[in-house]
C-alpha cells in the first residue's frame, strides 16, 4: 500500500495534499458555518483570473494573482445584504461566474488554452517541486498560527453569522467596532490560503477539501473542536487515499482526490443517517 511512495513527485504530491488539506478542512468549518460555500469558489476563480492575467501580460506571476485574490476577499468581507429577498450566495455565485467566464476569455488567447483551463480547475498537484512546497507550508503555518492562536475568536466571529439570537456573546461581538476587522482578517486569511492552494491543486480541488470534510464532520460531531479535528482527519484520508487511486488506476490526481472526497462525504452521510434513525427509535 505505501510503495507509491518511492516515487519522489508522490511524496511531494501527498505532502502538500496534506498541508492544504489541513487548514482547508479547518477553515470550511468556518465557511460552512456561516452559509458562504461558494466564497471559495469565487475566491478561487478570482486567483485563477489573476494568474490568466498574468500570463496575458507577460508578467507579475505572483504579485498579480495575490492581489486579484486579496482584493477578492476584501470586497466580499465588505458586502452586506439588506434586501431580505436576496442572500450573499446569489451575489458570490455572480462574481463567481464572472470571474470563470474572465478566466476563460484571457486563457483563450494562450498557445495551450484548453489544457490550461483543465490545470485550472485541476491543477497539477504530482508537478509540484520542493520550494513550492517550502512557500506554501510557511504561508500556510502562519495562517494556521493565526488561527490557532486566535481560536475562540474566530469561532465566536463564526457564531455570530449562525444565530446570534441564541448566542448573547456573539450579539454583543457583532456590535463591537472590531467585528469588521476580524472579518477582513478571516477573508484575507481564506483569499492568502486559496491563491496558494489553486496554483498547485486547481480550484475543483480546494473547493473539495474546504467544503466536504466539514460538511461530513459536522453531520458526525457537535462541539467546534471534534468537528474540526474530524474534518482533519477526513482530509488526511482524503490525501492518502486519492493519490492511492491515482497511483494504482492511473487517474488524474486532482480528480481522484476529488472522488474519493465525495466517497468519504458517502460514508458521512450513511453514519448520520443511521445516527438520525437510532436517535428517533430511542425517543
Amino acid at each position: 500500500m505505501f510503495e507509491m511512495f518511492q516515487l519522489n513527485f508522490i511524496v511531494q504530491a501527498f505532502i502538500v495534499s496534506i498541508i492544504i488539506g489541513v487548514v482547508l478542512s479547518y477553515l470550511g468549518v468556518h465557511v460552512v458555518g456561516r452559509g458562504i460555500v461558494f466564497v471559495d469558489l469565487a475566491l478561487g476563480q478570482i486567483s485563477s483570473l489573476g494568474v490568466a492575467f498574468s500570463d496575458y501580460v507577460g508578467h507579475g506571476q505572483t504579485i498579480i494573482p495575490i492581489a486579484f485574490a486579496l482584493g477578492g476577499a476584501l470586497l466580499m468581507s465588505l458586502i452586506t445584504i439588506r434586501d431580505k429577498r436576496l442572500k450573499l450566495e446569489a451575489v458570490i455565485g455572480i462574481i463567481y461566474a464572472v470571474a470563470s467566464a474572465a478566466t476563460v476569455m484571457l486563457i483563450s488567447k494562450t498557445p495551450h488554452g484548453d489544457s490550461d483551463i483543465q490545470e485550472v480547475l485541476f491543477g497539477n498537484i504530482l508537478a509540484v517541486n520542493w520550494g513550492q512546497i517550502k512557500l506554501v507550508g510557511i504561508i500556510f503555518a502562519a495562517i494556521g498560527l493565526l488561527h490557532l492562536v486566535f481560536y475562540k475568536k474566530f469561532f465566536l466571529l463564526t457564531e455570530a453569522f449562525e444565530n446570534t439570537d441564541n448566542n448573547k456573546e456573539a450579539t454583543i461581538f457583532r456590535e463591537n467596532k472590531w467585528f469588521k476587522f476580524w472579518n477582513f482578517l478571516f477573508y484575507i486569511s481564506i483569499g492568502l490560503t486559496i491563491v496558494f492552494a489553486v496554483r498547485t491543486s486547481g480550484v475543483i480541488p480546494v473547493f473539495s477539501f474546504l467544503i466536504i470534510p466539514s460538511v461530513g464532520a459536522i453531520m458526525l460531531c457537535k462541539g467546534n473542536l471534534q468537528i474540526t479535528i474530524t474534518a482533519i482527519i477526513m482530509s488526511l484520508l482524503a490525501a492518502y487515499f486519492g493519490l492511492f487511486v491515482s497511483y494504482h488506476y492511473d487517474f488524474p490526481a486532482g480528480s481522484s482526490l476529488v472522488v474519493v472526497l465525495g466517497g468519504l462525504f458517502v460514508v458521512a452521510s450513511v453514519v448520520y443517517l443511521f445516527k438520525r434513525r437510532s436517535e428517533k427509535k430511542g425517543i
